[in-house]
Order: structure tokens, then sequence, then C-alpha cells
């Protein structure tokens, strides 16, 4: 368990109780969140969990909620000593039911769910600020997305914070019937995950060196029954991995390629693949980046944190599938012993590479893992990397950008985002790409390419293409964008463990489709 909490099912009535591991919340006071919808400007109507408590306090729960103008979607107000069992009553607005916005389909995502993840947050948050840290969140419709919005709100990364500082941190419940049960426990487990990512992504490059990353994911999932195997240097030398070495000579860690293994489907040969980059520190080596939030770049192994995170997740859900995991994990750093621009390398599949920037090194170490992963005979893979700053500029921090080669696998994917919440948004694979990185005579790539006007997430994702056999369906993901940021009120800022939930629900409803 990691500091800054993370949310359990209790054991004494699995599926029902939502549990958060605090530090310091010693008030016994009670306080419940619950949901109301505007039906007009000045009536409103409460869900099951309202109605029940305004009828249980003869109505004045609904008298003084109805004083003034009728609550806005996400308002929050709360009424205190109206209930015995919940002294601290926060009613949360949900908009207007049934409105048409005229624009959805623009929005690519469940206006709905997005609603709820949002309205459990500000209630859950607007207790807490109040000092209340046993809250109850009732039911807003949709067990999962009420789940997700609760617990992801309510996390908190402060590993390194003094006893005595440390955040208060709520405990939460939710109450859900028998046939909730399934829903609610998916969207704990998927914002557990996510959690999880963002745990890793917040750490200290110093406390999360390739070796010590590499022992988290097992302790973490071989309790799971997922296979995890680490791989040290001279593997990958044998494997002709001279592409994902040669971004780590300049550190003094040793580079290990993991690999993970999940097989609960019994009844199928097809296996999916997914490939998360691993760099666990990226100094960008001798094409060294400015000073300013460089400290940001603990982060640039996100893609390995949300593949472990999704396969933690999917052997939870206990998804009938087949999933391997492979994630290279090194740092990047300039010293005597670094890659200079210039230098050329012979990657796996016998591809020759110019690193004319070290900095753009995240695609050097995909590029072997790529041609591993392909050697598996995948059904599809689907890489994940905090890849160019480009994929920021382009999209900022609204949506995780996307290249395939398979329309149907990106279909797929979208129709799982627009259910999360957290969006992905689909850029060209056009061979006018690849042009910039094969104009020398002398090697087969260049690795940022050369007389390129822009589209720098475009030519890396065409350089990676060249690791991929043409047979094989895949897609990549390149979260640079997404990888910090708040997203809806669910989120705040600090490192946000996207795409997890995405991944999963996609892994989940291809499962369903097998």
């Amino acid at each position: 368990m990691y500091r800054g909490g993370k949310l359990l099912l209790s054991n004494r009535n699995l599926g029902n109780i939502l549990t958060r591991a605090s530090r310091g919340a010693c008030n016994d006071v009670s306080g419940i969140v619950v949901g109301a919808y505007t039906k007009n400007e000045n009536s409103v109507e409460l869900l099951a969990d309202g109605a029940c408590i305004n009828e249980e306090t003869n109505g004045s729960l609904m008298k003084q909620l109805t004083i003034g103008h009728a609550i806005k979607q996400n308002e929050t107000r709360i009424f205190w000593n109206l209930h015995e069992k919940y002294p601290a009553i926060c009613v949360v607005g949900l908009g207007q039911q049934d409105k048409k916005d005229p624009f959805a389909h623009l929005e690519a995502i469940n206006s709905e769910k997005e609603n709820i993840r949002n309205a459990a947050a500000v209630g859950c948050q607007a207790l807490t600020n109040h000092g209340i840290m046993n809250i109850k969140c009732g039911n807003l419709n949709d067990y999962e997305a009420a789940a997700e919005g609760a617990i992801l709100s309510s996390w908190v990364y402060q590993e390194f914070k003094n006893a005595a500082d440390l955040k208060k941190l709520p405990t939460l419940t939710i109450d859900s019937s028998p046939e909730n049960q399934n829903s609610f426990k998916r969207g704990v487990i998927k914002a557990n995950a996510q959690n999880f990512a963002r745990m890793l992504m917040e750490t200290p490059a110093n406390h999360l060196t390739p070796t010590i990353f590499a022992s988290k994911v097992i302790n973490e999932l071989s309790p799971l029954g997922i296979s995890v195997t680490g791989h040290d240097q001279s593997w990958i030398a044998e494997q002709k991995m001279n592409s994902f070495l040669s971004v780590t000579q300049g550190s003094a860690q040793p580079p290990i390629f993991l690999e993970l293994n999940y097989s609960k489907n019994s009844n199928s040969s097809k296996c999916f693949a997914l490939v998360g980059k691993g760099v666990t520190f990226d100094s960008g080596g001798i094409s060294i980046k400015p000073s300013a939030k460089m400290d940001e770049m603990r982060a640039d192994m996100g893609g390995a944190a949300c593949v472990v995170a999704t396969m933690k997740a999917i052997a939870e859900m206990n998804v009938n599938v087949n999933v391997k995991a492979f994630i290279p994990l090194c740092e990047n750093l300039p010293s005597a012993t670094a890659t200079k621009p210039g230098d050329v390398f012979i990657a796996k599949n016998g591809k020759s590479i110019a690193v004319d920037n070290t900095d753009a090194e995240g695609r050097l170490i995909l590029a072997d893992a790529l041609c591993y992963a392909s050697e598996q005979c995948p059904e599809w893979i689907v890489d994940v990397a905090t890849l160019t700053g480009a994929m920021g500029i382009a999209v900022g921090d609204g949506a995780t950008g996307v290249f395939s080669n398979c329309d149907n696998l990106w279909k797929e994917l979208h129709e799982a985002s627009i259910i999360t919440g957290d969006r992905v948004w689909r850029f060209p694979l056009w061979r006018h790409y690849k042009d910039f990185l094969t104009k020398k005579s002398s090697y087969d790539l260049n690795n940022i390419g050369i007389g390129t006007k822009g589209g720098g997430a475009c030519v890396a994702a065409a350089f990676l293409r060249e690791f991929v056999p043409e047979n094989i369906k895949w897609m990549h993901l390149d979260i640079a964008g997404v990888m910090s940021g708040s997203c809806g009120k669910y989120l705040k800022d600090g490192m946000s463990g996207r795409p997890t939930r995405t991944l999963i629900q996609f892994i989940e409803q291809i499962s369903q489709k097998c």
C-alpha cells in the first residue's frame, strides 16, 4: 500500500463498501453526497438517496434546497444537522435532466457519465474542505462513474511529506444493491489502477530507477497471477536490441527489459500485446533539455506506468483475455560514455539508425521493444509513450494522440474513450512523414527526420512504424500532452495516469468480442 492512500474494497462486504486508507482522519462526523437534477428554473428532483433522506427529515432537506435559485450543475450546498446519521448533507447539482446538447456528438464523450464523475468529485471535496472525513457517496445514477470520480479526486501523492504535514484523507463509502456491485467494483478497480500509475509517475527518479520500478511491478502484479520476468543487460544485448542500449549508455543505472504475461483465456490462442516506454528519467542526454521543468521528466515512464496499471486492473477484474506487456526501462543521461549526436546503431530488425538528437530517445527504446513484441505473434500491438512535445502542442491535455494502421482497432479505442471520458484523437500515419526519415543514403533511418516542417508527432509515429511488420495490427498512443495537468473536476494538477482507464475499457470491450 502506498502513502497517499489507496481505495480498497472491504473484505467484510466485498463489492458494497469502499474504504480509503487514511492518515490523520479523526473526525467522526459523517457526511453524504447526494445528487439533484434541475427540472426548471425553480424546481429540483433529488435522486434516490437524497429523496430518502428528505423523507426522513420530513421534507426539511427539500425546503432548504429550494431556497433561492435552483442548484446549478456541479454546484454544492451543504446542509447541517438535518439528519441524525448524516449531520452533513452535501447536495450536488447534476444539471438539467434530459437536456439535449446539439453539439454533444462533437465532444466525443459520454456527458452523463462525465457529469457524474465530476459531481462525485466536487461533492466529496466540499465535505472534505469542511473537515468531514467520513463520507458516503450516494447513488448518482452510475455506480462506476461515481466511484471513479470520488476515488480519483481524493487521491494525493505525499510520500515524502513530514508526518505532521500530511494532508488528512477521507474515508469513502458507497453502498450499492447486489445488481450494481459489478459496476461499482469496476469503477473502484479502474480508478485505483489510474492512481497506481499516478503514484509511479510522481515518484522522484532517484526512488524509481529501472531496478526499483521492476521490483515494484513484481511485488504488485505477481500476487495477481501475472508472470513478471526482468531481463538484464546481457539478455538485451543477446537480443541485439542495440537501439535500446544506445539510450542507456550514459547512465550508471543498468537497463531492464520487463516482460509481463497475463493468461486467462485458455480457450483461445490469441494474444494481445502492450508496449510501454519506460524512461525513468530523461535529461535529453547529450542533446540536453532546458533546466526549467526538467524535474517533470521523472514521469517519462508514463507509458510504462499506464501499461502496468492496465495489466493490474484486467487481472483484478478477471478479464477473460490473454495479454503480454513489454517494457524497456532505462535512464537517458549525459556522460563520457553517452551516445553522441550522429552515432549510428543497428536495431533488432537490422535497420540502421542515425541518432541526430539524443533527446528523441523514446522511439529508440520502443523500436526494439516493438520488434520483440512482434516476434510473439500477437493479434495486435498497442504502444504507449510520452513521446513528443509536438503532441502537447497539437492537442494540449485534451486527448491522447493516436496513430494506427487498423481502422477497427482505432474505432474500438475511440469508443472506449467516449465511455471513460479520457479522450483520444487520431492523427495521420502517412508515408509522407517517412520520407523525412530516409533521406540519407548512408543509413536507413534518422531518428528525428531531416528537413521537417513541424509534424513532429507524425514523424515519430512514422519512425515506429518501421519496426512493426505490415501484417500486424498496431496502434501508437502518444501521451505526452496528457502526462500531467487537470482533467474535469476529478483530476487535480500533477501527473495524471492517463489514459489508463481507457486502455482497461478497450481491452475489456475486445475481450467480450473474442
